[in-house]
């Protein structure tokens, strides 16, 4: 981040008091809320969130105790630029030097990151799962999914979603001889390696063979 992460820890300990941790919710509607992805930083002892190409600010509040705020002050333990995806309503600033407030009532994900706002393939995907040790990395959108490892040839192929209850789902395939099982589930997600907070957990099956992961909602699908 470019402002020192103690500076970040004692601009957010006034609101860090105050918040609610994260916990699941019963289904609600999304009418007249936005998702965004863009960069958050802390200033005056509040955080604030900077569309991805934009120079406008907005005050961040947790409307939906989504935990954004203890997740950032954790993440500032370690330098670099703090990236978050996520869906609110966007209002009036209510703090002179705002360009307004934007209350947040789901976070997708948050983490140290220099380039996802330039992902090309963000749009068009419906889901983004990854795991390490073994490392695996699987995207999904309408034309197919494509699941990556080292060492072995990337495997491209289409597949069929199965919604479960709670908010669960699968998605599988039997294409090219293997069978690929992806299980998601609404369930706060660290990764192992790098902190990264994400609002789904997973775990891929491959012939079989369970590797566990995090996953998130790609800009094709917003629920």
């Amino acid at each position: 981040m470019r402002a020192a992460p103690s500076l970040l820890l004692v601009a957010l300990l006034p609101l860090f008091g105050g918040c609610q941790m994260l916990n699941e919710k019963p289904v609600e509607s999304t009418a007249g809320q936005t998702r965004m992805q863009g960069e958050l930083t802390a200033a005056g002892g509040q955080l604030l969130f900077k569309p991805c190409s934009e120079t406008r600010r907005f005050a961040i509040t947790d409307g939906g105790s989504t935990g954004i705020l203890q997740e950032a002050v954790a993440l500032a333990a370690t330098p670099g630029p703090l990236f978050a995806d996520l869906r609110g309503n966007l209002g009036g600033s209510k703090v002179a030097g705002n360009d307004g407030q934007l209350d947040v009532q789901k976070l997708y994900r948050i983490e140290h990151s220099h380039n996802d706002c330039g992902d090309p393939n963000f749009k068009r995907l419906t889901v983004r799962a990854h795991g390490n040790e073994p490392d695996w990395d699987l995207k999904a959108g309408g034309k197919g999914m494509v699941l990556s490892r080292p060492g072995v040839p990337e495997l491209a192929v289409p597949y069929l979603e199965e919604q479960l209850p709670d908010g669960r789902y699968t998605l599988s395939t039997e294409a090219n001889g293997q069978r690929v099982d992806l299980w998601v589930a609404p369930q706060r997600c660290v990764d192992s390696m790098t902190g990264a907070v994400s609002h789904l957990s997973a775990e891929l099956r491959v012939d079989g063979q369970a590797m566990r992961g995090c996953a998130y909602f790609g800009g094709a699908r917003n629920d």
